[in-house]
């Protein structure tokens, strides 16, 4: 079994049962279409099975095939309508905080309620030409398609529920956190220690052949690293991709450097999953990126929203936390005998801030509250992190207490005597100044 950087397991059968999103694909849309094909295969054999049943009082079958079809076509009609206006309504709203927020979208139930009313419309119509022919059938046909199709509505109001959810800040905030949560809980399982986890075995030397992406532009969703350290052991080479999950890919770019006998672009191509957007799947930056691009929106003039950054804010404060405590060099991969074949450049410490931070900063000075939560936030942070990794917190947390006692300093002054000793000096003297 091959192994990473720190020597765990890595899985290359596909019959684990849990395995760590750099090493699989994504697969939301294969089972959104499996969804509703099972739905509808059970939809046909129950049309086809529940009119054998004798059981129970007779009805006219002419009347039945009546309720059969109208139940059918009519809920059928009603779910898209109501998938229509959801979508437009949702999307419309959603694109108020960011426009890559796609979280509705995304939801099981969205797509478990479409493939099950498929499977109430199959049901219905086969159904109906089942015992079209008949003068009499059982109350049960006419009863199952009335079942089914009340828990088709049930799964309708929960749909909508979820919709309207969807449409608040504080549903959108704490969602995007929590897949953020499933996420660096499943990647980032090591504490943080600076040489406790140092790999000692060296990367490869040699020659190596750069690998060109020549389609079209798109965006780089996941890495099936499970393949392509099969493909690389069978290769006798190393893979090393120069870009991550999360980039977009244009005609000419460097995917990725090959040692001497390794795959060529198609062998590669193979084992990427590409797309129009970004997913959390494996892009552990995206949430940073949502949650940035949503405070800077309502910091935008046009909008002018700070306490809406400053929920923002709260998120990026107990992400930038959660991984502040933990070892984040996870993009190394090896064999069972434990030499190196694949790596994948992984955001670091310094990346998550700066995706984190660096433009709400400056956005956030032109207001005190926002700038105020930037200042707590990054004080925090600067208590919780190792030492190590403290620098590009204090360098930031410097500037906002400068420009802070420049442009406020009427309200500058409560709480100052929280600051770091390390970033005391320069922030004491543009007190100051003020």
């Amino acid at each position: 079994m091959p192994r990473s950087a720190d020597g765990t397991a890595v899985p290359l059968a596909r019959g684990r049962r849990r395995r760590s999103p750099l090493l699989q694909r994504p697969t939301g849309t294969a089972r959104r279409d499996l969804s509703q094909l099972l739905c509808a295969a059970a939809g046909l054999g129950l049309g086809l099975l529940t009119p054998l049943v004798t059981a129970g009082p007779q009805v006219a079958a002419g009347r039945v095939v009546s309720v059969l079809i109208t139940l059918g076509f009519g809920v059928i009609s009603l779910v898209s309508i109501i998938y229509s206006v959801l979508f437009l309504v949702v999307q419309f709203s959603a694109s108020t905080f960011t426009p890559r927020l796609s979280l509705f979208r995304d939801e099981p139930i969205v797509w478990r309620a479409f493939a099950f009313t498929v499977g109430v419309f199959v049901f219905c119509v086969t159904s109906g030409l089942a015992v079209g022919s008949r003068k009499n059938v059982s109350v049960v046909v006419p009863c199952a398609a009335m079942l089914l199709s009340l828990i088709a509505l049930g799964l309708m109001r929960t749909l909508q529920m979820k919709a309207f959810d969807s449409i608040q800040l504080g549903h959108s905030l704490t969602a995007i956190a929590a897949r953020a949560h499933r996420l660096y809980d499943t990647l980032y399982v090591r504490p943080y220690a600076p040489d406790e986890f140092a790999d000692p075995r060296p990367s490869p030397t040699g020659p190596s052949t750069p690998v060109r992406w020549t389609g079209p532009p798109t965006v780089l969703r996941g890495i099936d690293i499970s393949t392509l350290l099969g493909i690389a052991h069978a290769h006798d080479c190393s893979v090393a991709f120069r870009i991550a999950p999360g980039a977009t890919l244009t005609g000419g770019m460097v995917v990725a450097d090959v040692t001497a006998g390794g795959p060529g672009e198609a062998a590669l191509a193979g084992a990427l999953s590409t797309g129009v957007e970004r997913a959390f799947a494996q892009d552990p930056e995206l949430p940073f990126r949502l949650l940035a691009d949503i405070a800077l929106r309502a910091l935008s003039p046009a909008v002018n929203d700070p306490a809406t950054a400053v929920e923002a804010m709260d998120r990026l404060e107990d992400l930038l936390i959660r991984l502040a405590d933990r070892d984040l060099e996870i993009g190394r991969f090896h064999d069972p005998a434990g030499r190196f074949r694949v790596s994948v450049p992984v955001p670091g410490w310094d990346r998550y801030v700066r995706t984190a931070v660096d433009d709400l900063v400056f956005a956030a000075a032109g207001t005190p509250m926002a700038l105020r939560r930037m200042r707590d936030l990054l004080r925090r942070l600067a208590e919780c992190a190792p030492e190590p990794r403290r620098a590009v917190v204090n360098d930031r947390l410097r500037w906002v207490e400068r420009t802070g006692n420049e442009s406020y300093a009427l309200v500058w002054a409560d709480g100052d005597t929280d600051t770091p000793a390390d970033a005391g000096a320069e922030t004491e003297t543009g007190t100051g100044t003020a």
